[in-house]
């Protein structure tokens, strides 16, 4: 089964997670910082063919009425640049409350603010990629 990659993008830190062999699981990978110059994406690059991935998910922040505001535009300039240096399909999954479960998930585990801060993003690609497979897996 291909492996998928899950990212959640932010301002200063890109979460990443993979699927299982399977497809069934998303696993925290890393998070990486966004640099200016791009090299975020080349970092992507790397990894995607590294574990062999064949898809790529990103999760876009939907306002809670579904409209698009200036983060999720932001999100999707990404998702063009990524989608061309990649050569691979790059969706976009539907993020709303992603950052709000991770950090309770984060905070019922007993974790500082410091240390919840430090995964919140991982956790959250995390949850946009489990959202992803999930779907996949109840489709016809």
């Amino acid at each position: 089964m291909p492996r998928i990659l899950g990212i959640d993008f932010g301002d200063r830190r890109i979460g990443l997670a993979i699927s299982d062999e399977l497809g069934l699981t998303a696993q925290p990978s890393a998070a990486l910082e966004v640099e200016e110059d791009g090299g975020h994406l080349q970092e992507v690059a790397r990894l995607c063919q590294e574990e062999r991935v064949e898809r790529v998910v990103v999760g876009l922040p939907r306002n809670m009425d579904g409209s698009l505001g200036p983060r999720a535009r932001l999100t999707l300039e990404f998702v063009q640049a990524l989608a061309a240096r990649l050569n691979l399909p790059v969706e976009t999954w539907d993020e709303r409350l992603t950052t709000r479960q991770a950090e309770r998930s984060l905070r019922e585990r007993g974790l500082t603010a410091k240390r919840r801060k430090a995964r919140r993003d991982v956790v959250s690609a995390q949850l946009i990629l489990q959202g992803y497979l999930d779907a996949q897996k109840r489709r016809p």
